[in-house]
């Protein structure tokens, strides 16, 4: 009985944390206490009921095929439980979500006992998640004349399981929580240095905001029982950043209702709100909660009597208040009238809050349901040849005759599933479609492994192209955490058919690359669609899409994804780069001159931004779409020549090729496939029979901007603006400096150059930049530490092979070694170079970081607060963006460096240049 008193002990160190009994989700403990029920005399089996009724996870953990075995050995009369009737164990069949669940509804559904069928029959006419395997059941059972299978199919049909369900409440009282004022970076709601503690909800949720934060929640919900908390961005946008499923996970069990009473910290339907609205990837969470997420405009652009926006003396526009949402603030949300009142008095409108589609999600308690639920009908009504019944809100199909298609829109229309046959569909569209690439990062795939348990999945589907999972955001440091965590992970993901960083075997190198390189090597066709678990899953070859755990695990299972088709903005570049320009500074200049070109409205938000790239390989122009997370676009498209594109592939086959020598591809020989899809692609273009992917010349766009290379005269800078008055405009990326700004006088603590955003040709430039030094001064002397992260291992060979690693290492005071990897994060740092191992390193938050208060210059993408850096007593903490060659420059001399010094460091130097194409990169419309 080993293994139960083990879990007592852990329950008992639980408590001194203030923690509940962590949910089962292993066979064994459940075995175990299953024994103890049995056992009318056992001391435990009062503890061992609650435990198997109230802290068993469901879906297809190894715990959830004992519980659903137990629980037919009692529907059937083979045990007896007082406690348990056969009636009680069916309702909890059926809060068991799929797998082993179904199998025991279907063994009892299709047995020869008729009353205890017709019982079954009655919960599986509730369940959406059945699979395959569940369907060909009830198939086989319906074409021999079973009376069962026919009754259950035509519920499916009518989709009971749906239309059967309470309807919205037509009237929602909240009450408000500022949770922070500006943008609200989803760190706050889901810290990444607390990564490791996700899958545990319940003790993740206790790093929420602050616990001050969560006493104060406590008292509203106290103070208004009838009411539900609204957490709010004030004069910024809710959910910005990474961390979503997690993020989301920690205010529905703070704010929300619990899913299932027999279902422990699995919290549903969060209401969230933001001045400016939420971010885009963060509202597709809130929906796989089936939550309500409000744009609540209520800071408005102050105007003249002329109607202008009036500004102040920076020049910033300035805002008034609409309305108030103070702490505390009483509203009501009337879901019928899609409003937003104080009281009598109407705020605004919420239309785009509750579109048909979002109140579905509502109603079944998260997408997940109606997803699965539209697939179970179709299947029902196609075997007994009738036409389905429209109880779903039907997909919102926008077509604008003789309208051009901008390239999103052509990906959309050409994998979309389920539209009308021959429609072309424009933005606004919502669409189903089919997915190819599909990302899982490592500290958010316990959550995936998690969702796809829960909704029963065994396997990956079949129409996925290729799916991988990384291991690079616990790269850095392989503590008691990451070695409890990630192997596990690895196994799991390796056994549903993801080719996986780490061999569960340990036949091959674990590889830590970054995941958004090893997607934009894997993905081998720019019609492709991709689905990432991060936000940063912007590929320069097709459309990515960053996306909570769910939303991947739902690609992972069905193979497809539901959105509206979003709006596009057209990205042109004229003029010339300057010699010593980088191309990092080309993308921070082109946030810069987007919001000067539209009066400080950033147009990118929630868009595609379609970046006529033209002449920039891949693996460069990364470096743009990467940074498109962080303008807050949906996603990004580029828009290659047909050469470059061809380019790209050659690079991409040749990464994937590394994989297979490695021993990485699996059964299905999906690596293989891939090189196989790249070849085929490459022999359409070099044909002609299907040239690269562009956009049609008569395309509609929400706004075109034209970048100026001619301006761009000095390194641009992203500056959290820390010290900003106006609480709103720090930590944002909107506040992009040049050089000349700082003086040569600010001092930098750390430089970073690493994560996701640098390439081969920015580790070229700190080896370059070395030799420079040492020529121009005698011997290189850092006067700040520099820690250097390539984001791939294939690029640290090619630089041994070509001789940059050698010279790198020559002024490293520290190199990674894999077979002896870091047990502890580093804390101090000294004025040296650190080569540390391929990864997202600082970026990350979990691993790595700066001291407390320090002024950080970093390659990567992450400026939020306590990041990369947390704030000291003395001084806040700050991350500040920039170019590979400020950052290296700035290390060895502790402070960011005027122009003139800038200047004579990278004299000679390739730097990541940039040409735009001198081709119109459109076609002609066929429609």
């Amino acid at each position: 009985m080993n293994i139960y008193k083990d879990y007592i002990k852990e329950i008992e160190e639980r408590k001194t944390q203030g923690l509940h009994p962590k949910p089962i989700d292993g066979a064994e403990l459940l075995s175990e206490i299953i024994t103890q029920i049995k056992d009318s005399g056992n001391a435990d089996r009062s503890d061992s009921l609650k435990f198997f009724i109230y802290n068993t996870l469901p879906g297809t953990t190894s715990a959830a095929g004992v519980k659903a075995k137990f629980l037919k050995e009692i529907i059937l009369g083979e045990s007896i439980v007082e406690e348990i009737s056969p009636a009680f164990a069916f309702e909890l069949l059926s809060h068991m979500k799929g797998g082993p669940s179904i199998e025991v509804l279907l063994d009892l559904a299709l047995g020869n006992d008729p009353a205890i069928a017709k019982e079954a029959a009655a919960v599986l006419k509730t369940q959406v998640f059945l699979y395959e395997a569940d369907t060909t059941r009830l198939k086989e059972a319906f074409n021999s004349g079973n009376e069962i299978a026919k009754e259950i199919l035509e519920s499916y049909a009518k989709a009971e399981f749906f239309t059967k369900l309470p309807e919205v409440a037509e009237e929602i009282k909240i009450v408000t929580f500022i949770a922070g004022e500006g943008d609200i970076s989803t760190d706050l709601l889901s810290p990444g240095n607390q990564a490791h503690s996700r899958s545990d909800r319940e003790l993740h949720g206790k790093c929420m905001i602050t616990p001050e934060a969560q006493e104060e929640i406590k008292a509203l919900q106290a103070q208004h029982p009838d009411a539900s908390v609204m957490l709010i961005a004030e004069k910024g946008t809710m959910g910005v950043g990474s961390s979503r499923m997690s993020g989301v996970n920690n205010v529905a069990l703070w704010t929300g209702k619990q899913a299932s009473p027999y279902v422990p910290f699995v919290n549903i339907a969060p209401i969230v709100g933001g001045t400016n609205g939420i971010s885009p990837i963060f509202l597709t969470t809130v929906d796989v909660t089936g939550g309500i997420g409000v744009d609540l405009k209520n800071w408005v652009k102050k105007v003249d009597e002329n109607g202008n926006p009036i500004r102040n003396e920076n020049g910033d526009i300035v805002l008034e208040e609409a309305y108030s949402v103070a702490t505390g603030t009483v509203l009501t949300i009337n879901t019928k009238e899609k409003k937003l009142y104080n009281g009598d008095k109407e705020l605004i409108d919420l239309t785009k809050s509750f579109t048909p589609q979002k109140m579905e999600f509502i109603k079944a308690g998260g997408s997940y349901a109606i997803v699965f639920g539209k697939k179970l009908q179709t299947f029902a009504a196609q075997l007994l040849g009738i036409e389905a019944p429209a109880v779903f809100a039907p997909s919102k199909e926008i077509s604008h005759e003789g309208q051009g298609l901008t390239a999103v829109e052509k990906i959309f229309n050409r994998n979309a599933v389920g539209t009308t046959p021959g429609k072309v569909l424009h933005a606004g569209s919502d669409v189903r479609v089919e997915v190819n690439i599909v990302g899982s990062q490592d500290t958010t795939g316990l959550m995936t492994s998690q969702e796809l348990e829960s909704m029963a999945a065994t396997v990956i589907s079949p129409i996925v192209d290729g799916a991988y999972q990384s291991g690079c955001h616990t790269a850095s440091v392989w503590d008691k955490k990451a070695q409890a965590n990630i192997p596990k992970l690895m196994k799991f993901m390796n056994e549903f058919g993801l080719i996986t960083a780490r061999d569960p075997k340990g036949e091959y190198h674990a590889m830590t690359d970054v995941i958004h390189k090893v997607l934009n090597d894997i993905t081998v066709d720019e019609w492709a669609i991709i689905i990432g678990g991060d936000s940063h899953t912007r590929m320069s070859k097709g459309v990515a899409f960053g996306a909570d755990s769910g939303t991947v695990a739902l690609a992972l299972a069905t193979g497809e994804a539901s959105m509206p088709i979003p709006e596009s903005v057209k990205v042109t570049f004229k003029g010339n780069m300057k010699e010593h320009m980088d191309f990092r500074d080309v993308v921070h200049a082109t946030q810069a001159q987007m919001l000067k070109q539209f009066g400080g409205e950033n147009v990118f938000q929630g868009r595609i931004i379609e970046v006529h790239i033209g002449t920039l390989p891949a693996d460069q122009a990364f470096t743009f779409t990467d940074w498109t997370a962080e303008m807050k676009a949906k996603a990004s498209i580029n828009i290659s020549e047909d050469n470059t594109l061809i380019e790209s592939l050659e690079i991409a086959k040749g990464r994937i090729q590394i994989m297979i020598n490695k021993g990485m591809d699996n059964h299905n020989k999906v690596l293989q496939g891939l090189i196989d899809k790249a070849n085929k692609r490459i022999a359409e273009i070099r044909s002609g029979e299907k040239p690269a992917l562009t956009p049609d010349a008569n395309a509609k766009y929400y706004a075109e901007v034209v970048v100026d290379l001619d301006v761009i005269v000095e390194p641009m800078i992203a500056d959290p603006d820390v010290n900003n008055d106006d609480v709103s405009k720090r930590y944002t990326h909107d506040t992009i400096r040049d050089l000349s700004y700082y003086r040569g006088e600010k001092k930098v603590d750390l430089g970073f150059v690493g994560s996701c955003m640098v390439h081969k040709g920015d580790l070229k430039i700190v080896s370059q930049m070395l030799r420079n030094i040492e020529k121009q001064q005698g011997k290189v002397e850092f006067n700040a530490p520099l820690v250097v992260a390539a984001p791939t291992y294939n690029i640290i060979d090619e630089l041994k092979a070509e001789g940059d690693w050698e010279l790198l290492e020559k002024y490293s005071a520290f190199e990674f070694d894999d077979n002896a990897p870091k047990g502890e994060a580093r804390v101090e740092y000294k004025n040296v170079m650190y080569l540390e191992r391929p990864g997202c390193n600082l970026c990350m938050g979990n691993q790595e970081k700066a001291a407390k208060g320090d002024t950080v210059l970093a390659t990567s993408t992450r400026l939020f607060q306590g990041r990369v850096v947390e704030d000291s007593e003395r001084k806040k903490g700050e991350s500040l963006l920039a170019s590979t060659p400020v950052v290296v420059l700035s290390a060895i001399i502790g402070r960011i460096p005027n122009i003139d010094e800038y200047k004579a460091a990278v004299e000679g130097i390739d730097l990541t240049t940039f040409v735009p194409s001198i081709k119109e990169l459109t076609s002609t419309s066929a429609h």
